[in-house]
C-alpha cells in the first residue's frame, strides 16, 4: 500500500449564512448537447467531479452546496468571512459601521467590471439587496430584524449605506457578507427572483463565465479575461455530475476527473504518485433532524426518547472511520464555533431511559421513517445504524432513502408529515444568528417545523444585544433550549477530503473553503 501525500492547506471560511441539504434534478436553460472539448481533459482543462445537479442557478436563492459552488465561480460578494471571523473585502473596498449600530457604508472598489465589459456600480449592489430582502424571493432571514426589513441607498457611484430598522450585533456582523451581486443592466426585466434559474443568460464578476448546462451530465466554464483577481490560469473548467462515490473515485483514479471528494475508506485506493488529498475542515454539522409536526413526535418526550436510543460515536465510528477525520458537536453550533457551548444535555445512549420516556407519554410500538439521501455512503451507513439503534428501544424505523434534494423540497412544505426523521447537514458561519434560518418559527430552511415561543425570543434578542457578554450568555441559552426541545441531534463535523490528480497545481493558492471548495478557482494552475 503507497503511501498518500497531504497537502498543506490554507482555509478561509467563506460562508455566513449558507445552508446545504442535496442536490436537485432541475433543468436548465442553458442545456446544450455534450461536445467533445467540454467534457475531455487537456493542458488547458480543470475537471472537478460533484455529487448533483445544482438545486438552484438563482444568486438571489441559491443554498445548496453545488448551486453555491457554480455561484461564486461567476459571481462575487462584497465582503467574505474567513475562519477566524475576520473579514475580507472581496468586491468591497472598505466597510465601517456607525457607532450607533443602525447602519453600515460599504465603498466598492472602482475597477472592477462585469464579464460583458461593463463596471460594477452601486447601481447593481441596491438592485441585488433590493431582490434578496423580499421575502417571497426566498433568502430574506438576515435582511430583516425585528419584522422590518434593512434598506439600501445609493450615496454615490461606488459607495451605499445599509439602514438597520434597530440596532442589532448580527445584522453589522453579517449584512455585507456572502450575499452575491448581481448586474442590474442584465437582470432588471427579470419578474420573479423565486424561481431556481433566471432567464438570463449569467453575468458576473467571478473568475468564470458559464458556457453549457447539461442536466445531469456536467457544467462546463470558460475563463472570464475580465476578472478583478487576474485571467484565471486555467481557461476551461468542467463541473462533472457524477453521483456514485465509487464512480467518482474510479473516474478519478482513471485520470477522467482531475478532483474528486473521497471518504476516508477510499484513501488507501489512491496512488500518491498521481493523487494528494487535502482533508480540511468545513465546520459543517451533520446531524439527525426529527420533524416535530409529524403525529408520531408532536410530544417532546418522544423525540427526547428517540435521542436517548442513538450512539454518535458508534455512527461516526462506521461512517468516518477515524477521529481525524471528524469531530463531534453537542450543540446545534460546530464545535469551533466562538458560542457553542457544552452544557447542554447531549442525550448519552441509554435505551432505558428511552424506553421510560415513552412510557411516561402513553406511547407504544412506535414506528418511525427515515429520509436521507441514497447517494451518500455516509447517510447510508449512518441510516441503517439508526434503524438498529432505536430498535433496542422498541421503536421500528423504514428506510427511505432517496434523492437529498427532493427530500428537503418536501421537509421545506410547511406543515409536511411525509417524513418522521431526516439525515441532513448544514453550514452557517460563525455568529450564530443565521442559524435562526433553521431553528426559528418561519426560518426559510426550519426543516424541523419548529414552531417554539421560548427558542424564537432567545433568537430575537441575542440578535440585537450589542453587548458581548449578554449575547454569549443569550446563546448559551439558546443552545440549552434548543436541545431540550429535541429537535435535532448533532452528530458529526466531519472533515471534507479533496483528492486531485498531481497534473494540478496551486491547490494551497486557491484556498480550501467550506461550501465551495475552492475560494479562488482562477489560481489553479496546470503542471
Amino acid at each position: 500500500m503507497k503511501k498518500l501525500k497531504y497537502g498543506a492547506v490554507t482555509l478561509l471560511f467563506a460562508t455566513a449564512g449558507l445552508f446545504l441539504a442535496a442536490c436537485s434534478t432541475s433543468s436548465s436553460p442553458n442545456k446544450a448537447t455534450t461536445s467533445k472539448t467540454e467534457t475531455t481533459k487537456d493542458a488547458s482543462s480543470f475537471t472537478y467531479a460533484i455529487s448533483g445537479n445544482p438545486a438552484s442557478l438563482n444568486p438571489i436563492n441559491t443554498s445548496d452546496r453545488w448551486g453555491l459552488t457554480v455561484t461564486n465561480m461567476i459571481y462575487s460578494p462584497l465582503v467574505a468571512i474567513e475562519t477566524d471571523g475576520t473579514q475580507k473585502n472581496v468586491l468591497a473596498d472598505s466597510i465601517e459601521a456607525a457607532k450607533d449600530g443602525l447602519s453600515v457604508t460599504v465603498k466598492l472598489k472602482q475597477t472592477i467590471k462585469w464579464s460583458d465589459g461593463e463596471k460594477l456600480t452601486a447601481d447593481d449592489v441596491v438592485f441585488t439587496y433590493t431582490q434578496k430582502a423580499k421575502k417571497e424571493n426566498g433568502n430574506a432571514d438576515k435582511l430583516w430584524i425585528g419584522g422590518k426589513p434593512i434598506t439600501i441607498q445609493k450615496v454615490d457611484d461606488y459607495t451605499v449605506k445599509f439602514i438597520l430598522p434597530e440596532p442589532s450585533a448580527a445584522a453589522i456582523n453579517n449584512i455585507a457578507t456572502e450575499t452575491f451581486i448581481i448586474p442590474k443592466h442584465i437582470y432588471k426585466d427579470v419578474a420573479d427572483f423565486s424561481v431556481k434559474e433566471l432567464p438570463v443568460a449569467p453575468v458576473g464578476t467571478g473568475p468564470y463565465k458559464l458556457k453549457t448546462y447539461k442536466t445531469g451530465e456536467y457544467l462546463a466554464f470558460e475563463a472570464n479575461k475580465t476578472y478583478f483577481g487576474g485571467t484565471p490560469a486555467i481557461k476551461n473548467v468542467t463541473l462533472r455530475i457524477i453521483e456514485s462515490n465509487d464512480t467518482a473515485k474510479v473516474a478519478l483514479q482513471k485520470g477522467e476527473v482531475d478532483a474528486a471528494v473521497v471518504l476516508p475508506s477510499a484513501i488507501s485506493d489512491l496512488d500518491s504518485h498521481d493523487i494528494t488529498v487535502y482533508p480540511y475542515s468545513e465546520t459543517r454539522v451533520g446531524y439527525l433532524g426529527l420533524n416535530t409536526k409529524s403525529d408520531a413526535l408532536t410530544n417532546v418526550k418522544v423525540r427526547q426518547a428517540v435521542l436517548y436510543a442513538l450512539d454518535k460515536s458508534e455512527l461516526n465510528q462506521a461512517a468516518y472511520l477515524n477521529k481525524k477525520y471528524y469531530s463531534t458537536p453537542n450543540s446545534f453550533l460546530p464545535p469551533t464555533n466562538p458560542f457553542a457551548t457544552e452544557s447542554v444535555n447531549t442525550y448519552k445512549t441509554n435505551a432505558q431511559k428511552s424506553k421510560a420516556l415513552l412510557a411516561e407519554a402513553g406511547v407504544s410500538d412506535l414506528k418511525l421513517n427515515i429520509g436521507f439521501s441514497a447517494t451518500d455512503p455516509a447517510q447510508t451507513v449512518q441510516a441503517t445504524l439508526i434503524q438498529q439503534q432505536l430498535k433496542k428501544a422498541g421503536i421500528t424505523v423504514t428506510l427511505e432513502g432517496g434523492d437529498g434534494t427532493a427530500i428537503f423540497s418536501e421537509l421545506k412544505k410547511p406543515g409536511s408529515t411525509k417524513y418522521n426523521l431526516f439525515l441532513g447537514g448544514y453550514i452557517m458561519g460563525n455568529d450564530p444568528d443565521l442559524y435562526a434560518a433553521l431553528f426559528k418559527t418561519g426560518g426559510s430552511s426550519n426543516y424541523f417545523q419548529t414552531n417554539n415561543a421560548k427558542t424564537d425570543q432567545l433568537f430575537d434578542k441575542a440578535a440585537v444585544e450589542t453587548d458581548p457578554t449578554k449575547r454569549k450568555a443569550l446563546y448559551d441559552q439558546l443552545q440549552k433550549e434548543v436541545a431540550d426541545d429535541a429537535r435535532i441531534y448533532p452528530i458529526v463535523d466531519n472533515k471534507k477530503i479533496l483528492a486531485v490528480n498531481n497534473r494540478i497545481a496551486n491547490v494551497k493558492k486557491a484556498n480550501l473553503v467550506p461550501i465551495y471548495t475552492f475560494e479562488d478557482l482562477s489560481k489553479l494552475t496546470i503542471k
